[in-house]
């Protein structure tokens, strides 16, 4: 099915990204984009890594595995059955609707495995950009156009893109549909030292899509290429005594600085637009370690506050925290 129009809908894209791996994407993605639905937006959810770590969240193993063994198929209704005659040159893009989760207003677009196949096409995809080959610019811009058909069909109103840990193709056509990205970070050594390469890259994807944009027709459907830097979430720390350890204090105040010199001093000097003028106030918000409520809510498919493990203190300050981050972000983004 043909997108009907070229025209970008309204619903605001959001990625959390960060190329370390082990800092939690998928979690702040689900318990974040419920407590936007919660809120009586409608939330897309599009399970770009071939990992699907977002649909096992979501959905039995069982039914994980129905849509994998299905996807090849005329039945299926994921990722990889959608871009599948993109990879295997037989034409546009297939249209498939997505499910609906346990989370009123929250809908998903299933993942794939064989998403990596997909990844491997964009790379000769970004190449045929550069000749001007109409091929090129149709399989890079394929999953932003098909998120877009979805958007203006089920009124939505934010997407929330779950990537994987690395800098490969996929993650770069996800961060360059984007209007905006989060970055998730751990309160550790080895988040600060990622977070040091993590500007240059998007500042190379950013500069790079502006080339193949002049030289693409006029009448074709583009991404955006204007990823703007939202904010951060430091998550995962350990409390004591009711406050946070004195380690985790110190990295979050690491963290601070280094988010200022490697992203938003870098995207500033490429596009000022690229960052937020109330960029000074970056922090979206803070998820202590709920290590005890994570497991089972993924076990659930359902947001940590609304688990059947923990207690009603654990599930409430859950609860309060993602509204807090939702809460930013609506301020930031509408």
């Amino acid at each position: 099915m043909k997108l009907d129009s070229n025209s970008r809908h309204k619903a605001i894209r959001i990625a959390l990204y960060n190329h370390k791996g082990g800092v939690g994407k998928t979690t702040l993605t689900v318990n974040i984009a419920s407590a936007l639905a919660d809120k009586g937006y409608k939330v897309l959810l599009v399970d770009s890594d071939p990992q699907c770590n977002l649909t096992s969240y979501l959905f039995e193993e069982s039914v994980v595995d129905s849509l994998l063994d299905e996807s090849d198929t005329q039945k299926g209704r994921t990722l990889w059955s959608v871009l599948k005659p993109i990879v295997e040159a037989e034409g546009n893009y297939n249209y498939v609707s997505p499910y609906d989760t346990l989370v009123p207003h929250l809908m998903l677009l299933a993942g794939d495995i064989r998403l990596a196949e997909f990844e491997e096409s964009l790379g000769l995809f970004w190449g045929e950009c550069l000749q001007r080959r109409i091929r090129g610019f149709r399989g890079t811009n394929a999953l932003s156009a098909f998120v877009n058909q979805c958007c203006h069909k089920f009124e939505i109103d934010y997407v929330f893109y779950d990537t994987g840990p690395n800098i490969g193709p996929l993650n770069r056509i996800i961060l360059l549909d984007c209007d905006y990205f989060i970055v998730p970070v751990s309160c550790d050594l080895f988040s600060i030292r990622a977070l040091k390469s993590l500007g240059h890259t998007l500042a190379s994807w950013i500069t790079d899509w502006r080339t193949i944009t002049r030289l693409a027709p006029v009448d074709i459907y583009l991404m955006t290429g204007k990823p703007k830097f939202l904010g951060y979430i430091p998550q995962r720390f350990k409390i004591y005594g009711g406050a946070i350890t004195r380690i985790s204090q110190k990295y979050i105040a690491k963290l601070e600085k280094v988010i200022f010199s490697e992203i938003v001093s870098i995207l500033r000097d490429i596009d000022e637009g690229l960052v937020d003028k109330r960029a000074h106030v970056a922090k979206l918000g803070e998820v202590k370690d709920f290590s005890t409520l994570i497991q089972q809510a993924q076990s659930e498919g359902v947001p940590l506050s609304k688990t059947t493990a923990g207690t009603a203190g654990q599930k409430e300050q859950a609860a309060r925290a993602f509204d807090k981050i939702a809460k930013a972000i609506i301020l930031k983004t509408l």
